[in-house]
């Protein structure tokens, strides 16, 4: 990071976003359950998550299983006899 020019404080932000992420992808978008993980208030977390720019909505949405019709269609393989 250093050598590519990034400044410290970008850095920070940046580390803290992937962090934060990952807690709450770990725990299915909980900010309750997150929060205790990263040993913060959960209306502290709700305050770090909306200064990093991160949507929660999108973090709880690219969790679940897309619904029945967004999935591809697969065709079953047919079997030669």
């Amino acid at each position: 990071m250093h050598t590519g020019g990034i400044r410290y404080d970008e850095a920070v932000r940046e580390f803290k976003r992937r962090y934060i992420l990952e807690v709450l992808s770990h725990h299915k978008g909980n900010q309750c359950k997150a929060a205790t993980e990263l040993g913060m208030h959960r209306n502290t977390l709700s305050r770090t998550i909306a200064e990093l720019d991160l949507d929660p909505a999108q973090i709880r949405n690219g969790l679940k299983r897309p619904s029945r019709s967004d999935r591809t269609h697969v065709q079953p393989l047919s079997i030669a006899r």
